[in-house]
């Protein structure tokens, strides 16, 4: 996208009835990511998370512990979500709970519209619903129950049973939007992605809509409709609304004119809910569609998908302690395909760590930083003659950083990666190839040795720059250990999308020891 677009992204709002697991945390670092390349690009970029607070399950839980349902969101919040935020280094710049009046507020707004436009009818509904998913299900998602449970209907998903519901309801009338959303998906074939998910979603559609009940009447934890206190709105569109109450839907126009829209980063489960129901809403409430809906695959462990009600939850903190931040954040990004399923593993995770990591990018980094104060007093030596072999690294650093952005405006996070990793095998076998302590034996080799030098520290540089969305702590450490913070200004502020120009280090930048950026770990079973 051209430099200093709008560039507003979010996470899912998460439901917070359970502690996050690994799964949440692989979202929120993705956009993360995303979030902090595009603002070390010079784009306008705002990154919203949170938390969605209505609902029957959450009332239940309440009940369960005593409290308020808004004493016990609050306290889940508090004590799990905010904190999940500071273990993985999210820079979010806003965090939105749906019990704030902002939302609450702005989603009447929002559905008085759609009433007064016509597209909000009452009616009775009757339906198997999960309470678990605070879904209606699908006839897809419904199977006999085995063993306790035989003879009754349950969910695919939490292999719970299903309750009948029977109420008065108001109802929207997504059947109307069919045509104009397969038109959608035709006009503007990114606006689903990957392409998997576009299929599925056309294939959906395509099957034909039938009107969304829109309100509950049987509970009252919930935003009221605006003409009929005695519903709620269901919680699944108040959640919805989120993403464009956050940026001043219905309350600051400006605001919202400039942030608005959006790209969504979810789960592939709540897929449906963003590609179909959402943009069928803003059409019949005459704003514009999201920019697009890039759905990831779900993390497996043990060839499960992620639950706690499976005990297959593995909190962040679980890795963070041991491996930090920047490994958890890496080890994601790159070792799964983004908008595929991905295997963890602690034996994959601890030989990724090993190997990229410590052996890979903090050798390099360690060993380049020690020879430039070992051989040069710890002052950046200037370069001679370039090389038909140094010339070759330049072009390797170039390629590697445009490779990268194109990569994430695919939103492919695993690719730029990979692409970047290209600088750091690149300069690890430059200096097996060179040699610089056998260069440094022979004064005659004193400017070659400078050469090889400066490539390398040059080359890390341009690695702190790239790899700094991904890896914030360690990339900080390696830019006050160049030197470049004095010399250039903060890693942050460093344009990304010029990080493969070369010869931006200034010569005689005085580097400073650097302790191992990624340190031994004791090997996890």
């Amino acid at each position: 996208m051209p430099a200093g677009e709008s560039f507003y992204i979010t996470t899912p709002i998460y439901y917070p009835s359970d502690v996050p697991h690994i799964g949440h945390g692989y979202t929120s670092v993705a956009v993360d990511t995303l979030a902090r390349w595009h603002r070390q690009s010079g784009d306008d970029t705002w990154m919203l998370t949170g938390t969605d607070e209505h609902g029957q399950k959450m009332l239940r839980a309440a009940a369960a512990n005593n409290v308020t349902p808004q004493e016990w969101v609050d306290k889940l919040v508090s004590e799990s979500w905010f904190p999940l935020l500071e273990t993985l280094d999210v820079a979010n710049d806003d965090f939105i709970r749906t019990t704030q009046e902002r939302h609450e507020r702005n989603v009447q707004v929002f559905f008085q519209r759609l009433y007064d436009a016509g597209y909000i009818y009452a009616g009775e509904y009757e339906a198997l619903y999960c309470v678990g998913c605070e879904e209606f299900k699908p006839e897809s998602e419904i199977v006999d129950g085995t063993g306790p449970f035989e003879g009754l209907k349950v969910c695919a998903i939490h292999s719970k049973p299903l309750e009948l519901l029977q109420e008065k309801n108001y109802f929207f009338k997504l059947s109307e939007f069919q045509d104009r959303l397969l038109e959608l998906y035709k006009n503007e074939p990114d606006f689903v992605r990957p392409h998997s998910a576009r299929n599925e979603v056309v294939s959906f559609v395509s099957q034909g809509l039938k009107d969304l009940s829109i309100s509950r009447s049987t509970f009252d934890w919930g935003i009221p409709l605006p003409w009929d206190e005695s519903h709620v709105i269901y919680v699944w569109v108040d959640a919805l609304l989120n993403y464009a109450t956050a940026v001043g839907y219905g309350s600051d126009e400006e605001q919202f004119a400039r942030r608005w829209p959006a790209y969504h980063v979810v789960g592939k489960d709540i897929l449906r809910f963003h590609a179909v129901i959402w943009p069928a809403l803003l059409m019949a409430a005459g704003v514009e569609v999201p920019k697009g809906v890039f759905a990831h695959g779900w993390l497996l462990v043990g060839g499960e998908k992620m639950s706690k009600s499976k005990l297959t939850g593995i909190a962040p903190t679980e890795i963070t302690d041991v491996f930090g931040s920047d490994a958890y954040r890496f080890y994601f990004l790159s070792a799964i395909a983004f908008g595929q399923d991905g295997s963890f593993s602690w034996e994959d995770l601890s030989a990724r760590y090993q190997a990229e990591l410590a052996n890979g990018f903090g050798n390099l980094a360690s060993r380049t930083i020690a020879m430039v104060e070992r051989y040069f007093d710890g002052v950046v030596p200037a370069a001679g003659e370039y090389s038909e072999q140094d010339l070759h690294v330049q072009k390797v650093v170039a390629d590697a950083a445009a490779e990268a952005d194109a990569a994430i405006e695919r939103f492919r996070i695993d690719e730029a990666i990979e692409a970047i990793w290209t600088i750091v095998d690149e300069l690890n076998g430059y200096i097996t190839e060179n040699e610089p302590w056998s260069l440094a034996k022979d004064d005659a080799q004193r400017e070659r040795l400078g050469t090889v030098l400066y490539t390398c520290a040059e080359g890390l540089r341009a690695l702190a720059v790239l790899l700094s969305p991904v890896m914030p702590q360690a990339t900080a450490k390696l830019w006050d250990a160049l030197g470049a913070e004095g010399a250039l200004g903060a890693l942050t502020a460093q344009p990304i999308r010029e990080a493969g120009r070369w010869s931006q280090l200034p010569v005689d930048t005085r580097v400073q020891t650097l302790a191992p950026l990624f340190p031994r770990v004791e090997s996890q079973a």
